[in-house]
């Protein structure tokens, strides 16, 4: 294993180097395309301007058999089967058909990573450039197999090549090389705290007075409580409304950390380089759920990489099939979309009525049944990716 400590001063050395597979990004999506990789035979490395574990940009909560699935339970911190619902005029408790779970991100990442055999170091990516070199073979079960021209990717710490690139850099899309900036991007803005203490309840809050389209939330993990407000409108600064809510859960606003949140899906690949994770767009809109997704299409990606690593498939092959499987999900986000875009128009007595009669049992197993679908953890129970042969994009393709 390569040692995954941050290099700083002289220890920052040069990185050229050519690699069968560059996978740019070592959070949710990068991690679980190089763990899809392990035992291919493929050169991988893994690159990212953090140590592993080192920067977390999210709640850390997700589907509980999301995390069982992925080998990462080691981690979680708390559990929930009850999910509690605020607007001015009502409180629902959702009793959820399956459970919901915080989880420490280190922890996450850490065990993510110790099911790759990929390399990984520290460095900026700064964009990308494509060789005009012959094409490169691929090491595996299809050594020697000619499978493009290797593309550039530049860091802080030289120049690498691959012939398969992915990105997991987040809503930059860093190796799309086109411009994507708040506020005029289609971005959601978030911000959290994380005060000590302990609660028993995983709570959103509907609320104008909080933010007038978003929500507020309150995800316990053990020891400590995350508290956020999250902005569909990204002109819309966070950072009173958060420690606002903060002190109304009588929380001290400290240990800050915020992050853009695509809502929009985009196109999968481009320029040969594979997208996954926010800088594919696939965080979920309205509830902006991310990490189940970045799982999800990072093994949909991983899948067909080993296809090309194993040389049961062509590199052109692989773009357009992880690129269908990630469009056949358009008209989900799209529907979700529209009514992240619905929900602040709603006057909100007729939200609280509304939320009320979603209570119902049979509604919410349901609804939240179709939810959990869109990336539905049997996908990574289908094949567990590690070491496994002859994997592909399952029948969920």
């Amino acid at each position: 294993m390569p040692t995954r400590a941050t290099k700083r001063g002289a220890d920052r050395t040069s990185l050229e180097a050519d690699y069968d597979v560059v996978v740019c990004g070592a959070s949710f999506a990068g991690l679980t395309v190089a763990r899809e990789l392990a035992g291919s035979g493929a050169r991988t490395l893994i690159i990212d301007r953090y140590e592993i574990g080192e920067r977390q940009t999210s709640a850390c909560a997700a589907p509980t058999e999301w995390l069982h699935a992925m080998g990462v339970a080691d981690s979680i911190r708390q559990t929930f089967d009850t999910l509690v619902v605020h607007t001015p005029h009502t409180r629902v408790d959702f009793r959820l058909p399956w459970t919901f779970s915080t989880f420490d991100y280190r922890e996450l990442c850490g065990l993510l990573f110790e099911q790759c055999d990929a390399g990984f170091e520290t460095a900026t990516i700064t964009g990308r450039a494509t060789s005009s070199a012959s094409p490169a073979g691929v090491r595996g079960s299809g050594e020697g197999r000619a499978i493009g021209t290797p593309i550039t990717v530049e860091t802080d710490r030289g120049d690498l090549s691959a012939p398969l690139v992915v990105d997991a850099l987040g809503w930059k899309r860093v190796l799309a090389g086109n411009e994507y900036q708040p506020p005029d991007a289609p971005l959601s803005r978030g911000l959290e705290v994380h005060p000590d203490g302990r609660s028993d309840s995983l709570e959103i809050w509907i609320d104008r007075e909080i933010v007038p389209a978003g929500y507020g939330w309150s995800f316990p993990a053990d020891e400590e409580i995350r508290i956020g407000v999250g902005s569909f409108d990204p002109r819309f600064h966070v950072k009173e409304p958060t420690v606002r809510l903060a002190e109304d859960l009588e929380h001290e606003a400290v240990r800050y950390q915020g992050n853009w949140i695509p809502h929009r899906l985009r196109e999968a690949t481009a320029g040969g380089v594979f997208f996954v994770g926010d800088s594919a767009g696939h965080c979920l809109p309205l509830t902006a759920e991310g990490i189940r997704t970045a799982f999800y299409f990072g093994i949909a990606c991983g899948r067909e990489l080993r296809r090309v690593v194993e040389g049961r498939a062509e590199a052109g092959t692989a773009l357009r099939r992880y690129r269908d499987f990630s469009a056949r999900h358009r008209w989900q986000y799209e529907w979700m979309l529209r009514t992240q875009q619905v929900v602040p128009r709603v006057p909100p007595r007729l939200l609280a009525l509304a939320l009320r009669q979603m209570e119902r049992e049979s509604f919410v197993h349901w609804s939240f049944g179709h939810y959990l679908r869109i990336a539905d953890p049997s996908f990574a129970q289908a094949a567990t990716g590690v070491a496994a042969a002859g994997r592909a994009v399952s029948a969920a393709a």
